[in-house]
């Protein structure tokens, strides 16, 4: 299906990107053969790191010549395989790509190459009163490229939006080497399809993103944090949606069951306030005016109080608001380091929500399955981590594919869809046809063939 790479091959990557910034020894290339995803692992045949556009548009011209798979990374992050190189090649990382070109205070702008880490950009942003919102759980590691391709999301998308929302235009290499530059620096943009949206959420399978135009908006000033304990994981899902009937949007609004709470005390050795309650409501609210907040932060501890919750805890200064995110962030990786895992990325309407869990409660313990559930429930991303924890071999592997199905199966029959933010990648990509119909793939397809003809562009993600 592909060539390898062949000392020829080797010999002009090395020409074009310098014998500096190309790698096939065995170390490199067990450490580019992973990203987040599970326990999968694929080496690549060699990694490149390119310094400029031009190399890029020159190493992807090379592969289309000698039909050699070429697979962009950022920071490896990814939680669907969307880094992994299952057919070998090329791994183009853009670990050099790390430069924010411009902050513009007076447009509320910025541009900034594809390596910038997530959380730097919002640093240097917020040190001119700036904000970018988008904030997955990995942003202090993740790329902004990579952040595009899978389209991230974070707690704050419910009051702000994801990624997509927030870029303006794109300089991008295709397939097949072209550099094309989609956008502009401006709001308004109807001149055209709408190339910059659609590499957004591609999944480095149409063309590897080499600058970014951002849009950002002031800074909030004040911010506070509620933390709403409840005697049941059904109460506590019940009690999103009337957050929200109140007529009051919080800037995150997280929902965590117990079990979660217990891996994040055990990851930071620190104890969750109320660690024991069945479920929790880890609740932000931001804003200019610190008493349009305080009015916000009443109403809402009196729904979740009317609603089933046992206890509200209130944190204002920064110390103690930290110290909740750190605790909800790591919650993702502690859970993992249980056992064997499947990490799901489920999304319904929020007032599904408790029809989601519910019903994956049922079909997890139907298969002898442990599920543990958490995420952004103010806008009905729920992640739901299927483990092996005690489970034997054979189980495991017997039910594990049937279970997913099923719950991938209720998530589209409540109006939701089977990825918030992770995305297809590789090791979701079976699961597709439940969430899409085939006249939907098929055009997908066709618009892969269209940009990537010879299909060396992260073949195998998203579908085959």
């Amino acid at each position: 299906m592909f060539n390898k790479v062949n000392e020829e091959v080797l010999a002009k990557l090395t020409e074009i990107s310098g014998v500096d910034n190309v790698f096939n020894d065995n170390d490199s290339l067990k450490l580019y053969s992973r990203d987040f995803t599970e326990n999968l692992s694929f080496n690549p045949e060699v990694i490149v790191k390119p310094e400029n556009t031009l190399q890029i548009s020159s190493i992807l011209k090379l592969a289309n010549e000698y039909k050699i798979p070429v697979v962009p990374r950022g920071g490896g992050t990814g939680l669907s395989g969307g880094a992994l190189a299952i057919y070998g090649g090329i791994c183009l990382s853009m670990e050099k790509f790390k430069k924010i070109i411009e902050i513009d205070r007076e447009n509320y702008q910025a541009i900034a190459e594809p390596g910038v880490i997530t959380q730097v950009l919002q640093e240097e942003c917020e040190k001119q009163n700036l904000y970018y919102p988008p904030d997955p759980a990995s942003k202090g590691s993740s790329f902004l490229g990579g952040n595009l391709a899978e389209c991230s999301g974070g707690p704050r998308a419910v009051k702000y939006g994801v990624t997509k929302d927030y870029i303006l235009g794109l300089e991008f290499v295709t397939p097949t080497g072209e550099i094309i530059n989609s956008g502009a620096r401006v709001l308004k943009n109807v001149s055209g399809y709408n190339l910059t949206q659609l590499m957004i959420g591609s999944e480095g399978t149409l063309g590897i993103i080499t600058k970014i135009i951002v849009r950002l908006i002031p800074l909030p000033k004040h911010k506070k944090v509620l933390l709403a304990a409840f005697n049941s994981i059904e109460d506590c899902a019940k009690t999103v949606s009337k957050i929200f009937q109140s007529g009051i949007t919080p800037s995150a609004l997280e929902l965590m069951e117990k079990s979660a709470m217990k891996a994040a005390e055990k990851q930071l050795s620190k104890k969750f306030p109320n660690g024991d309650a069945e479920a929790q409501l880890l609740i932000e609210v931001d804003g200019n005016h610190e008493e349009g907040l305080d009015k916000d932060i009443e109403a809402i501890a009196e729904i979740v109080t009317e609603n089933g919750a046992y206890d509200v805890l209130l944190a204002e200064d920064n110390q103690k608001m930290n110290e909740l995110w750190a605790l909800r962030r790591c919650i993702g990786e502690a859970v993992k380091s249980i056992s064997e895992y499947k990490e799901e990325d489920t999304v319904v309407p929020r007032t599904k929500i408790p029809e989601l869990i519910k019903g994956v409660k049922e079909i997890s313990g139907r298969y002898g399955i442990t599920t543990i559930c958490y995420g952004h429930a103010g806008d009905g991303n729920v992640h739901v981590n299927i483990l092996k924890d005690k489970m034997d071999d054979e189980s495991w592997n017997k039910n594990l594919d049937t279970a997913i199905t099923e719950i991938f199966r209720l998530t589209v029959s409540l109006g939701g869809t089977i990825s918030g933010e992770h995305g297809i990648g590789y090791s979701q990509k079976k699961y597709l046809p439940i969430a899409l119909g085939a006249e939907e793939i098929a055009l997908m397809r066709s618009i892969k063939k269209t940009f990537d003809p010879n299909n060396i562009m992260n073949p195998g993600k998203i579908f085959d």
